[in-house]
């Protein structure tokens, strides 16, 4: 057993020792990807509702039985926002502000368009949450504030902390919403549990930037090769429905991508042992 342990310890040290090889590289462009990424559904999101103005008009209008005047000022502040907020992530001015711009947008629509009780629609929408956590936790400044000059407030530090650790949670909720759906097969059940592992790494912040680069890896092959939305050519429908869920996982990817950059945070096992 002993023997066991001591190899297991050596393989994850390689592991670790190759990534970091082959991310140094990379590194200095991570942050930037991971903030496109991540604002990828709401750009792709406001240029169809700009296209489809006047059909998602009247579904609001006809489906959803909403006023003319409130319905057009719903599509409009939708757009404004996700186009400013996406904007203001990718460009680092005022992100946490453009992060909750992004976050009224994700709940505006799920209840607009009565999503709201769709589970796999609402589990992959706090996965959307959870990296647009991991932006704000990114922004904050690590300085702490006091008030009155005795009586501390909660720095923003800890403040960071706690949105790392709220962004890990939301960000793997993404795997219970495929949990349950399509056919198992032994090589999806041996993938799931991998993934079941990993997730559970990255909420607990265990090994969790090497984590969330296998679901990093992971996601960006199955999106690719699940949601392939450009080779629906005869139903529009699920030509859009893909389309939805591969933006949607692209920002997911974005916001792993962005806690293999940043780190779990204070609230972690790793961050835990450096502490000791």
């Amino acid at each position: 057993m002993p023997g066991l342990k001591q190899s297991m310890r050596s393989f994850s040290s390689s592991m670790e020792h190759g990534l970091d090889r082959i991310g140094r590289p990379l590194k200095p462009f991570i942050s930037c990807i991971a903030r496109f990424l991540i604002v990828a559904t709401f750009l792709e999101d406001a240029l169809r509702l700009s296209y489809q103005w006047e059909e998602q008009r009247t579904f609001m209008e006809n489906r959803r039985g909403i006023s003319p005047n409130f319905a057009q000022a719903f599509l409009l502040g939708n757009v404004v926002m996700m186009m400013l907020g996406s904007l203001m992530i990718i460009f680092r001015k005022r992100q946490g502000m453009g992060a909750c711009m992004l976050m009224v947008v994700v709940i505006s629509q799920a209840v607009g368009y009565g999503l709201i009780f769709d589970v796999a629609f609402f589990l992959r929408n706090l996965s959307v949450l959870g990296g647009l956590t991991m932006v704000i936790s990114d922004g904050l400044v690590q300085h702490r504030q006091v008030m009155f000059g005795a009586l501390p407030q909660i720095s923003e530090n800890d403040k960071r902390r706690y949105f790392q650790l709220s962004g890990r949670l939301l960000l793997v909720l993404l795997f219970l919403g495929t949990a349950f759906h399509g056919q198992w097969t032994i090589a999806r059940g041996i993938v799931s549990v991998l993934n079941f592992l990993a997730c559970i790494m990255v909420a607990v912040g265990f090994k969790a930037k090497y984590s969330a680069v296998f679901l990093v890896l992971f996601l960006s092959v199955s999106n690719v090769l699940i949601n392939n939305f450009w080779t629906i050519r005869n139903n529009q429908f699920r030509r859009d429905f893909l389309k939805f869920d591969f933006f949607q996982t692209l920002s997911t990817i974005g916001g792993f991508l962005l806690l293999a950059s940043v780190g779990p945070g204070g609230y972690s096992f790793d961050e835990k042992k450096k502490a000791f």
